[in-house]
């Protein structure tokens, strides 16, 4: 239980939280010491390629050397299998894009947050019948800041946070936050695909400085 709501408290208090996938271990390590190097001490893997396991599993044994304080959860499990392989190669929490209560039996058969994604009121009653603290708003760039003005009067205390879509300016941050999520996913928009294949690892951490700044702006 200690580790499932540190990683929450973590989340909250960071904004957002980071998400990708590369297919290349090595670059994948660099992001995400990079990220952490600007401030980042929680982000989500993505489980979107054939290396993702073997990359994971290779990056948590840096991160448990180098990285005190840094927690790495695994996103898009979608079964059981897969929810299992992650957490026995030390996935601190789970992300998925729809809600499946067998996922969520494991995850907290493990003792870890689950944080499943939905996308209308019946999922988020469900996502919550299953235990999860935190839900993801998803496609956030579908369902806009106005969905969750619109739902969180009917599940009071829940938190959620967008992801898939957010946008790297402080509008559009400061809209989310406005209409009440604890915190913000960000993907494709923060680490780049010409990010990822040009190594512009500098560009990643001035831009993860202007990311966490908009969010404390905006929080």
């Amino acid at each position: 239980m200690k580790i499932k709501k540190a990683v929450l408290s973590n989340i909250l208090a960071q904004g957002m939280l980071p998400l990708f996938f590369y297919e290349d271990a090595v670059v994948s390590l660099e992001i995400i010491s990079t990220l952490y190097k600007a401030g980042v001490r929680v982000i989500e893997y993505t489980n979107r390629g054939k290396e993702a396991l073997d990359n994971f599993k290779a990056i948590k044994k840096v991160v448990n050397k180098e990285m005190p304080g840094l927690y790495l959860g695994i996103g898009t499990i979608k079964n059981v299998s897969d929810a299992e392989a992650f957490i026995d190669v030390g996935a601190d929490f789970i992300v998925s894009p729809i809600v499946n209560p067998e996922v969520a039996k494991v995850a907290h058969k493990h003792k870890l947050l689950w944080i499943p994604g939905c996308m209308t009121p019946t999922e988020i009653y469900l996502a919550q019948k299953n235990g999860a603290d935190l839900i993801k708003i998803f496609p956030a760039n579908i369902l806009g800041p106005a969905f969750i003005s619109s739902v969180r009067e009917l599940f009071p205390g829940q938190l959620f946070i967008p992801t898939g879509g957010v946008e790297m300016n402080a509008k559009n941050i400061s809209s989310w936050f406005h209409a009440g999520v604890g915190a913000v996913g960000m993907g494709s928009k923060l680490i780049t695909k010409e990010i990822l294949e040009k190594r512009q690892y500098d560009q990643l951490y001035n831009d993860t400085i202007k990311a966490i700044e908009m969010v404390k702006a905006a929080m």
